[in-house]
């Protein structure tokens, strides 16, 4: 699924990106560091993977990488 970066802390490695709908969908270190990104900058778009979550809650990122064509 496609993304774009939307914040990004480099001390935490936390975020969140906005889904093409405009949906904003937070992501942790663990999924910044599965992707073997060293920085992202609001307006990349990029490529998530997710999992669905519990209860209705929007999904869980679990890896986040740049898109490429």
């Amino acid at each position: 699924m496609q993304a774009t970066a939307y914040t990004y802390d480099p001390e935490t490695r936390s975020g969140s990106v906005l889904l093409d709908d405009g949906t904003p969908v937070e992501f942790g270190a663990d999924a910044f560091d599965a992707g073997g990104l060293r920085l992202l900058r609001p307006g990349q778009r990029v490529r998530i993977e997710t999992e669905p979550a519990s209860g209705g809650a929007a999904p869980r990122i679990t890896l986040i990488t740049l898109q490429t064509f």
